[in-house]
């Protein structure tokens, strides 16, 4: 299946509005009627055809032919119209009606649980969103340390915070943790956080290049501003890789302003779960109707596509048919600037056996240790990031590791660094407490 979002797509379509509650409801309406039509006649017809090459020994061509015979055709038609007339008739037309009945919608912002659930829509299909204009589809926004929308004037040093996957602005801290732009507020005067929401089902790249668009809008608005400190978890830290890369490429003055870089379980050289979905795809894709489920798989979003290998560049993708099968790693290199001081932390499930190699390879569930270091065998990938710029949390998930206070202790002294820390020339590794899960250094 093609790319769905042009290949270099450039800010965003639409102002920084983020939706409201009405636009939720019309956005599912939406769904639920034609706006997806499309995508499901081609996976119908997909699925059709691997049954009739499977069983009946069809060539594919074949298959395709008989698929387009005119009573075949109006067939699939009454099938579609099925589908979607309990959407057309029921569904689409209770959500517009409450519309309707409480136009006051229009003007009320998500709830937490709102921008869990958009949030994680945008994640799985949000480049269908915005190919369709759904109102669900996210612009890239900057909040305030309160959950509000950025506003007013700004100065001093100001950190932004950038999610992952799925995920959204709040999920910086929890009921339990403060989270660490609590902790670096504590730090020092003049000190701005930031938190960034944007649709993570768009390219990397395109979010990348969206990202220095935008910092460099803020800067523009905020000339009073003295610095920039970058905080990314897990494809956040691509994000802002990539906004670097197409900062400095465009000249933007505030990529001289970024004093630091922390990127928090971020797959720099690829997600191991996803590179083992692809694999098992591959394979399984040889059994009589085992591609069906393949093609299930690739309805997905070129964000997820793109933790693969780890692709921050336009024309890391841009000539490949990423949807289907394996595809080898044809990155290009994207250092980060070295005027900045560039962090990486790793999170890994082990505890006791910490040279265990099945999970060494795991991590933290999702990204590798290695990966999350910026390792890679091949030198023009290596970040080459000095070994005291890196920490390991042994006994912390991939979801811990944005808000746990182990984390922001050490990213603060990273970021303040002490005499005794700034002679400190090793990897930081961290045993959590099983009962407590607070950090505990190990070097």
């Amino acid at each position: 299946m093609p790319s769905l979002t042009p290949l270099h797509e450039t800010y965003c379509k639409w102002d920084r509005t983020p939706p409201s509650q009405a636009d939720v409801l019309e956005g599912l309406a939406q769904l639920v009627t034609m706006r997806f039509s499309d995508v499901v006649q081609e996976l119908i017809k997909t699925i059709q055809r691997e049954i009739l090459m499977s069983v009946f020994g069809l060539s594919e061509q074949n298959s395709k032919k008989l698929q387009n015979i005119p009573y075949i055709t109006k067939l699939y038609q009454m099938s579609y119209d099925m589908i979607f007339h309990y959407g057309n008739t029921l569904v689409a037309p209770s959500l517009r009606g409450i519309i309707e009945k409480f136009p006051k919608l229009h003007d009320k912002p998500l709830t937490p649980t709102l921008h869990f659930l958009v949030g994680a829509l945008n994640g799985v299909i949000g480049d269908y969103l915005l190919r369709d204009q759904n109102p669900m589809a996210l612009p890239m926004c900057l909040y305030d340390h309160y959950g509000s929308l950025q506003k007013g004037e700004l100065s001093g040093r100001v950190t932004i915070f950038v999610h992952g996957l799925c995920m959204n602005h709040l999920d910086w801290s929890n009921n339990k943790y403060e989270g660490i732009g609590e902790k670096l507020l504590s730090q020092r005067d003049h000190n701005t956080m930031l938190y960034l929401n944007y649709n993570t089902g768009r390219r990397i790249s395109a979010n990348g290049r969206s990202l220095a668009n935008t910092l460099q809008d803020l800067l523009n608005r905020n000339p009073k501003i003295t610095g920039f400190d970058l905080i990314g978890h897990s494809m956040g830290g691509l994000v802002s890789r990539s906004a670097l890369f197409y900062g400095k490429q465009n000249v933007y003055p505030w990529v001289s302003m970024v004093h630091n870089i922390v990127c928090l379980g971020s797959p720099h050289h690829g997600a191991v779960l996803e590179r083992f979905g692809f694999s098992l795809q591959e394979k399984l894709g040889q059994f009589p109707f085992m591609k069906i489920v393949g093609h299930v798989v690739n309805i997905r979003s070129n964000g997820i596509l793109d933790l693969r290998h780890g692709s921050v560049r336009d024309d890391d993708w841009e000539h490949n048919d990423v949807r289907i099968g394996f595809m080898d790693d044809n990155r290009k290199p994207a250092p980060i600037p070295s005027h900045i001081n560039a962090y990486l932390v790793a999170g890994t499930i082990e505890f006791q056996n910490r040279h265990n190699r099945t999970l060494n390879v795991i991590g933290d569930y999702l990204v590798s240790v290695k990966s999350a270091l910026g390792e890679h065998p091949n030198p023009r990938f290596e970040l080459k990031i000095p070994e005291s710029h890196k920490a390991i949390f042994y006994g912390l998930n991939h979801f811990d590791i944005q808000y746990h206070p182990s984390v922001a202790e050490q990213i603060a002294r990273w970021f303040y660094p002490s005499a005794e820390d700034q002679d400190d020339d090793q990897i930081h590794e961290y045993m959590m407490d099983l009962e407590s899960l607070e950090g505990i250094a190990l070097t």
